[in-house]
């Protein structure tokens, strides 16, 4: 009987002791991951910033990715983890927003100005072309 309270002691030992850690490394600060993705997330906003540059099409969520990456490197020093890892997902996101946005009015841009000069060459062509009857 002895033989079977022994693991059951060791389990508990050992549960107790990686929760202890658990608790330990929750209250030394944020984990490396968490970091990792606060630095992603500055990097997707730099792409953004780059890519959108200063178009009026992405001008809000550029600024959204910003602030959403000043709060997870604030929530970083102040050693909220998911706090971070939320901040962090949003700037990206709002990133990503930025960079559809920039691109989909470049693009209306681009397919304005098309559509412009098929205008004027249609009328150019109905000027001089004589009309028949």
């Amino acid at each position: 009987m002895n033989k079977y309270r022994h693991p059951i002691k060791t389990t508990l030992a050992l549960t107790l002791g990686v929760g202890a850690l658990g608790l330990l490394s929750a209250c030394s600060g944020v984990s490396e991951l968490t970091k990792e993705r606060v630095a992603q997330s500055e990097t997707s906003v730099q792409q953004a910033q780059q890519t959108a540059g200063k178009s009026e099409h992405a001008a809000v969520e550029l600024q959204q990715a910003r602030a959403r990456l000043d709060a997870a490197k604030s929530a970083v020093a102040k050693g909220q983890e998911q706090q971070a890892e939320r901040s962090a997902a949003q700037a990206h996101l709002y990133a990503e927003l930025a960079i559809a946005k920039s691109q989909s009015g470049d693009a209306r841009k681009a397919a304005d100005e098309v559509l412009a000069s098929l205008n004027t060459l249609r009328q150019e062509t109905e000027r001089t072309t004589p009309t028949q009857e």
